[in-house]
């Protein structure tokens, strides 16, 4: 047991590591921009406070979005998927799996679930003892169900989801932006250096290491945030992209796709003017999400008017529509 514990608490050490590494570069290059190129290197004025103006607003919203990626927890399924304590009773009392088995789909009755495992069985988490909603995993690494997961990112030690996911494509976009700016005022000093018009010191080190660091970081994100922007507009994560989510009607990766706009409105929100600022704007609660295929909603009324499944006012979650096909089973996931 103590052995246990001491190796998660290394793990827990180990795995910021890679955050300290990017908050080392981030450090180093307001360094090596500020003092080593602004303050030192450039002799205009203008030129000078129009580069620190500019690369100061990158910097911000570049940190900004990082730290909302890195510490912005993983939303988890509310009460309502939980086993309740006299249902959890029931259950680990019930020897017989096919009892146990009834025992949950009488609960899932009540839950807005349509997908499924690969067998077509409703899925069930048996260490958090919930029942998954659509589009929601268990991470290993955060020992938590997480609604919406794309994927555990090991550069922001954090569980990218339905929580964060919008700061997580933001951090890429202004990473690049910030790249991009670097590079672009960096480069006219950068061949001053190199071919020897300007006199050798510290700053030649820094001017040059910033140039080749700004366009390496800004090739590896631009085919991450392509690869994350082409998933927003089909409306997938990273594990639908790999696997297809199952609903009853079979394997369907397009099956939230509902049209760019609403794929886009879904993870931003309605208002454009708050897209570009890292504060939540997505639509929902991550427990239920439109499907591409409207039909299977309308057996649900719950589902044609999601306001109905909001929390009440004293901090319990609204009722339940309780119409599900009581003939589904349930699959339990390590």
């Amino acid at each position: 047991m103590a052995l246990s514990r001491g190796l998660r608490c290394c793990q827990r050490v180990f795995s910021w590591i890679p955050v300290l590494i990017i908050a080392a570069v981030m450090l180093w290059s307001y360094y090596a921009y500020v003092f080593e190129l602004c303050l030192f290197t450039l002799t205009n004025t203008l030129e000078k406070v129009a580069y620190l103006l500019v690369f100061h607003v990158c910097f911000v919203m570049f940190s900004w979005t990082y730290w909302k990626s890195i510490f912005t927890p993983p939303a988890s399924p509310c009460k309502k998927f939980q086993l309740s304590y006299s249902d959890k009773q029931r259950y680990e009392f019930e020897e017989r799996p096919d009892a146990q088995k009834q025992i949950l789909v009488e609960i899932a009755k009540k839950l807005p679930i349509f997908s499924r495992a690969h067998s077509g069985a409703i899925r069930f988490c048996d260490r958090c003892q919930v029942l998954k909603p659509d589009r929601c995993h268990h991470c290993s690494v955060c020992e938590t169900c997480v609604l919406k997961m794309d994927h555990h990112c090991p550069w922001v030690n954090n569980c990218v989801g339905f929580a964060n996911y919008k700061f997580f494509l933001l951090f890429l976009a202004y990473s690049m932006v910030y790249c991009v700016f670097i590079a672009a005022t960096v480069f006219q000093y950068f061949l001053k250096f190199w071919v020897g018009d300007l006199p050798n010191g510290p700053a030649k080190f820094h001017v040059l290491f910033l140039m080749f660091v700004a366009l390496m970081f800004f090739v590896s994100l631009m085919f991450l945030f392509g690869y994350h922007c082409w998933l927003v507009s089909k409306n997938r994560s990273t594990l639908e992209a790999f696997t297809a989510p199952v609903f009853v009607s079979g394997p369907d990766r397009n099956g939230f796709n509902v049209g760019i706009r609403r794929n886009l409105q879904q993870v931003f929100g309605e208002d454009r003017r708050l897209w570009f600022i890292p504060v939540f704007t997505g639509q929902g609660n991550g427990h239920y999400f439109p499907l591409k295929n409207r039909s299977s909603e309308s057996h649900n009324p719950l589902l044609a008017n999601e306001d109905l499944w909001e929390e009440s006012d004293d901090g319990s979650e609204g009722s339940l529509v309780e119409d599900h096909d009581p003939s589904v089973t349930i699959e339990m996931e390590e």
